[in-house]
């Protein structure tokens, strides 16, 4: 499939006028059906959300739908949003990150840091064992960390969340010595995340291809049957006792199965929910928010994810014309990000202007209205960048070439057709001709990691750590023949780089964070791409199940903890 839509305003309209018009801009504070508050700048839920708070019931089957398939369970090959709750239903980490960013212990009792910050030294449990029988050790941590970072992998997450990591040796049975080759503030961080769990030593040694359909981890449910694009199973091990001690949960999952189905179709996953076809909904349609709150069976939670929040456009900066920073930012100022979170949202999404999650540790406001929707402005940057011309059509044009530029994008759920064909019109009104190519996905890919393109639409980046900034826009991060890196606009800036660097590497918390604020100040400034919304994920559920609690690191539920109860007449 190829599409190539050019600027057509009365669709656009078409598209605006169908929605309610976009609402104040929303804080933090009025995130709805969710009671947040705010330290310094940062968002914070209430910390009940991640704590268990009473013992369930044990037994029986809860029935999840999810919008897609990650297509595979190797958690250390993907990038896929799926495996921030996946990873926890099947896998385990060495650390738990709780909400507020301490880091607790999980398969490794305790750790020490050398004073140079290049040695880390892990204390593991010795009481956890693989489903296939294996037992976790110092050496099971040695082969998944080579696992990570195998070429053979592909990892475009895990590898690039490790790379500092230079040695690892077995000290003992249950210890383990981690060696990096310079200090890296966010190691414990990373290891927490879902993408960095520990898969049996044996299946990555004598049957590495095997983990994608029949992955064999230590965690609460073992994997019992999977149909790709349709749905799993998973059941509950009976052994399981080694639960992260912050989220207070002893012992055993309290269900007995889940079952897992894959359901593309929006609607078809909030009537399932409503007719009690389902019990959760992972990924529950915004445009039914209202009627799920309105339903006294059902309840929904609003979860924003920490790390880098969704992009309407990340520029390519090699290109004309977004090798003008004046360019990017009038792009950026040109875009009505309180109608992309409206069309994508339903008034469920937060618009959103700076380049960190409101609830990431190390996220500072100062950036937040660098961007604010001011076509007025628009209009004055790109004047100043020598566009001063207009042809027949309206477009602006400097010495004979209009201003102009091609959209990449694919059909994407995550981002809605309609939020590029808003984007189209809203710069159509600065003179902007932004055309919107649309390509299957493979191609996009291709195109993506080449460089080969002018504008590339949707995306985001999950990370539990402000190093997300280095992932995505730290000139180390440009894609290379060696490594599948995610700053895939090219962008280089000597000064960010010299606030990521820094960052990473400092042991003083009171530092990271000037440098971290530092940096979001600059990212305003430099504009590499342009923020649209929070990355929310909207879950939905019926009154019969509890226990529901979110995961620290990746604010997703954790199924360790839900329960089931029996419906109410």
């Amino acid at each position: 499939m190829h599409k190539l839509l050019r600027p057509c305003l009365m669709t656009a309209a078409l598209l605006l006028g169908a929605c309610s018009p976009p609402p104040p801009g929303q804080t933090a504070g009025t995130l709805k059906g969710e009671a947040v508050s705010e330290v310094n700048g940062v968002m914070r839920y209430p910390a009940s959300d991640f704590v268990e708070q009473r013992e369930g019931i044990r037994g029986g089957t809860l029935r999840v739908s999810a919008a897609s398939d990650s297509g595979s369970f190797d958690i250390h090959a993907l990038s896929h949003g799926n495996m921030q709750w996946l990873g926890r239903i099947l896998f385990d980490c060495l650390v738990y990150q709780a909400e507020d960013g301490t880091l607790t212990p999980w398969l490794a009792k305790s750790w020490e840091i050398s004073a140079d910050g290049l040695t880390y030294t892990f204390h593991l449990r010795d009481d956890v064992r693989f489903s296939d029988g294996e037992r976790f050790n110092a050496e099971a941590v040695r082969v998944n960390l080579e696992h990570m970072r195998d070429p053979a992998t592909k990892s475009p997450l895990a590898a690039a969340y490790i790379a500092p990591f230079l040695t690892g040796r077995v000290v003992d049975e249950f210890t383990f010595e981690a060696t990096l080759r310079t200090p890296y503030a966010p190691f414990l961080d990373v290891l927490s995340q879902a993408w960095l769990g520990m898969i049996s030593p044996k299946q990555i040694r004598e049957a590495p291809r095997t983990i994608a359909t029949r992955p064999i981890g230590s965690g609460p449910f073992v994997l019992d049957s999977y149909v790709r694009d349709q749905g799993a199973t998973f059941s509950r091990r009976e052994d399981y006792h080694w639960a992260p001690a912050a989220i207070n949960h002893q012992g055993a999952a309290y269900l007995q199965r889940i079952e897992l189905s894959y359901v593309p179709e929006a609607m078809i996953r909030y009537t399932s929910l409503e007719a009690n076809d389902s019990d959760m909904a992972l990924d529950a349609p915004p445009q039914n928010a209202a009627a799920i709150r309105a339903n006294p069976d059902l309840t929904l939670r609003s979860r924003i994810r920490k790390g880098n929040p969704a992009r309407s456009i990340t520029f390519n900066v090699e290109r004309v014309p977004f090798d003008d920073v004046r360019v990017r930012q009038a792009v950026a100022k040109a875009i009505d990000r309180d109608g992309l979170a409206w069309i994508s949202g339903f008034g469920e999404f937060l618009a959103k202007g700076d380049f960190l999650a409101v609830n990431t540790p190390g996220y500072d406001p100062i950036a937040r209205d660098a961007l604010a929707f001011d076509p007025v402005h628009a209009n004055h940057l790109l004047d100043a960048a020598g566009w001063t011309g207009r042809d027949a059509e309206g477009y602006r044009t400097r010495a004979g070439q209009r201003l102009q530029a091609t959209l990449l994008t694919y059909d994407n759920p995550a981002f809605p057709a309609n939020v590029s064909v808003a984007v189209q019109a809203d710069l159509r009104k600065i003179g902007f001709d932004m055309v919107i190519e649309v390509l299957p996905l493979t191609r996009v890919m291709e195109l993506r990691y080449a460089g080969r393109f002018d504008a590339i639409g949707g995306g985001y980046w999950h990370t539990n750590t402000a190093d997300g900034l280095f992932i995505l826009y730290h000139s180390q991060a440009i894609p290379s023949a060696r490594m599948i890196g995610q700053n895939v606009g090219h962008f280089r800036d000597a000064l960010l780089d010299q606030y990521l660097g820094q960052a990473r590497q400092s042991t003083d918390p009171q530092q990271r964070r000037t440098l971290y604020r530092q940096a979001q100040q600059r990212l305003g400034e430099t504009v590499p791409a342009v923020p649209s919304v929070e990355s929310q994920m909207l879950l939905a559920y019926r009154k019969a199940v509890g226990g529901v609690l979110f995961d620290g690191s990746h604010n997703v539920p954790l199924f360790t903890s839900v329960w089931l109860a029996k419906e109410q007449p």
